[in-house]
């Protein structure tokens, strides 16, 4: 039999730990002398030790292996099982957000887009043949609300646009889709926050599948901010001949 020092000293698993562990019943010493309140440990409470070690390393919680500890093999490979996808879950979401911002750091540009999905929205507008983004501030010398442009990437031409109007005019509704959002900020200029979102959208292998919506929102102070949001779809991986 062994103290729990001498458990500790062999396993390399501290006192506290030892104490945890029997305090939520995960592993209850051989022994305890009443008169000293010392703990001893035999052969099976070591290999019990070594066990529940063996399965903290596997990537379970110690709730988990309170309860498997002693079940049969084929629900702990199940736990596992779930495990392993949780932990495929994660690697995926760091790679995804490794990616973003080593992005991030090699492109020159301050926007920080991001994916979401917005419901249908239903507009007024007035269409608008636009030959180059700047005159847009001229062709809306009143700050619209909200601003539409059918733009695949940096245009090459002239290009469609349309400014909402509240009521008149012609009815678009906007259908429910994924988008990617930015707000411009401050300083930047929205044509190149649009030029560096259509740059971002190509690195990211994300195809415009809609008309980009420039919103101009204003707070109660009278603050004022401009959000691009732009639908996308994910661009169909070219076909590998066998």
């Amino acid at each position: 039999m062994w103290r729990i020092g001498q458990l500790a000293t062999m396993t390399g698993v501290s006192d506290r730990t030892l104490r945890h562990y029997d305090s939520i019943g995960l592993l209850v010493p051989a022994a305890v002398d009443r008169a000293t309140g010392y703990r001893w440990y035999g052969v099976p409470e070591l290999a019990r030790l070594e066990r529940i070690r063996g399965l903290r390393r596997l990537g379970l919680s110690l709730r988990q292996i309170t309860d498997l500890l002693d079940a049969p093999d084929d629900q702990l490979r199940q736990a596992l099982t779930e495990t392993v996808d949780a932990l495929r879950r994660d690697i995926a979401s760091l790679t995804e957000t490794m990616a973003a911002a080593e992005d991030r750091l090699a492109a020159d540009t301050p926007i920080l887009p991001r994916r979401s999905r917005v419901a249908a929205r239903r507009l007024n507008v007035r269409r608008l043949r636009v030959g180059h983004p700047a005159e847009l501030a001229t062709l809306c010398p009143t700050p619209s609300t909200v601003l539409l442009t059918w733009l695949t990437g940096h245009p090459a031409g002239g290009f469609a646009a349309a400014v909402a109007t509240g009521r008149g005019g012609e009815s678009l509704t906007l259908p429910g889709r994924d988008v990617v959002r930015v707000v411009v900020p401050p300083g930047h200029g929205v044509v190149r926050a649009g030029q560096d979102l259509f740059d971002w959208l190509h690195r990211n292998r994300l195809a415009v599948t809609g008309p980009t919506l420039e919103e101009r929102l204003v707070d109660a102070d009278g603050a004022s901010a401009t959000v691009l949001e732009v639908p996308v779809r994910p661009v169909a991986e070219p076909a590998i001949d066998a």
